[in-house]
């Protein structure tokens, strides 16, 4: 199983980045996607998580109406799209996958068997 992230990048204050994952080796349509990130001296942190079906998403607290997850299954790939960006969102993003799990889940890192290389968002003040 592979996951490339894209589209990171550079970004002031209020801008908006669209996070890509690429996925293979897997069936997509059937596998469980998040984000996660991890900020310089911090813990790796869930962000936002979608279920096989994209019935179910899940959002950590502090991005809830700022992002937005998406699975489109035709191109295998995840999307994260953040909006109103700002600095303490400066980190290294990484896509996980897993072929199976429950929805209360989601959120926990050591639950998804599979992970990307990760991308990095900086976001100016």
């Amino acid at each position: 199983v592979q996951l490339q992230a894209s589209g990171g990048g550079l970004v002031q204050a209020g801008g908006s980045l669209r996070l890509s994952c690429a996925a293979s080796g897997l069936t997509f349509r059937s596998a469980f996607m998040g984000w996660f990130r991890q900020a310089p001296g911090k813990e790796r942190e869930f962000v936002a998580a979608i279920s096989r079906n994209s019935a179910g998403t899940a959002y950590a607290d502090f991005v809830r109406g700022r992002f937005t997850i998406s699975k489109d299954n035709a191109k295998n790939t995840v999307y994260l799209l953040m909006n109103s960006l700002k600095p303490e969102d400066t980190a290294v993003y990484y896509c996980a996958a897993d072929p199976a799990m429950i929805l209360s889940s989601m959120r926990l890192p050591h639950e998804y068997d599979y992970w990307g290389q990760g991308t990095l968002v900086t976001v100016s003040s």
